[in-house]
């Protein structure tokens, strides 16, 4: 008799609700039980939350990879889906500018890079740019140096200023730390890269020099674009105009030596952050050995 009235009286709620008794079994069965998402987001916010202070700026497909690196297995469609729902998508990259003045009357050398950025092994093509971030008492100019098979970051100098220094500075840097000759080195046709005292440091270390065409701001587009990306990440998030540049050095540091370089997913890699894909590669070349 008492089971007779507790179905009446559902019949009677699912009548009122404008539902029907399957459909608020099913929803019954779901209480206490995670979302169709929420385990994923779960999961999202783990990767996001690991170093928040950097990954806060991870987009969807940054996040898929970072998750199928860990041994996840859905599909990328589903971490977009989460994405969206959640508000975790990122704006576009802001375009960076060039900031460096040719030498019209420095000879130039050929382009042999060509807008073809990839490399089989480390240390056979680099790039090279300059940019400046405005700091409380002056403007700062960094320069890196950077490897197309990992996109690392394997030289960095910055100065209050955009002297050939700058820029020998860099690349000596980058040579002695990993023992690197014989380079193709690619840069703009910025005079610092033109300057005698340059061209005589590479040629000490073996380097090929290749210059941008005049204009030709995609000829360089891949060390261009690393520059967008830690304006993007990083300096447009803090006001470097109210920091001393002492202290804007040493958040550009970090982000690279710490982050980028080691820490943050790098699509072109599968994923893996460059320095921890150069290790896989060299891990990988003395097993075959």
């Amino acid at each position: 008799m008492h089971a007779n009235r507790s179905q009446y009286s559902l019949q009677l709620m699912c009548r009122e609700l404008g539902v029907s008794r399957q459909g608020y079994n099913k929803w019954l069965k779901g209480q206490g039980k995670p979302g169709r998402h929420e385990a994923l987001l779960a999961l999202i916010m783990d990767v996001l939350n690991e170093d928040i202070e950097n990954k806060a700026n991870y987009g969807a497909k940054r996040i898929y990879l970072a998750l199928a690196n860990n041994g996840w297995e859905g599909s990328y469609s589903t971490v977009c889906r989460v994405c969206r729902k959640y508000g975790l998508t990122q704006p576009k990259k802001k375009k960076a500018h060039g900031i460096t003045a040719a030498d019209a009357k420095a000879q130039k050398s050929e382009n042999l890079i060509a807008q073809d950025f990839r490399a089989e092994e480390p240390n056979a093509k680099w790039l090279s740019d300059i940019t400046e971030v405005q700091c409380s008492d002056g403007k700062l100019y960094a320069s890196v140096v950077l490897d197309c098979f990992d996109g690392a970051i394997v030289g960095l100098a910055m100065e209050g200023n955009m002297r050939k220094e700058l820029c020998i500075s860099a690349f000596e840097q980058a040579c002695q730390r990993y023992s690197a000759h014989g380079m193709v080195f690619h840069s703009d046709r910025g005079s610092q890269c033109t300057s005698g005292d340059f061209r005589a440091c590479l040629a000490q270390h073996g380097a090929i020099q290749s210059m941008s065409g005049t204009g030709r701001c995609f000829d360089n587009a891949r060390a261009e674009s690393f520059f967008a990306t830690l304006k993007k990440e990083k300096l447009y998030q803090i006001n470097t105009a109210s920091l001393p540049m002492e202290t804007v050095k040493s958040i550009i540091w970090r982000y690279i030596e710490i982050y980028y370089n080691k820490k943050r997913v790098y699509t072109t890699n599968a994923g893996y952050p460059p320095l921890v894909f150069r290790s896989m590669h060299y891990a990988s070349k003395q097993r075959a050995a």
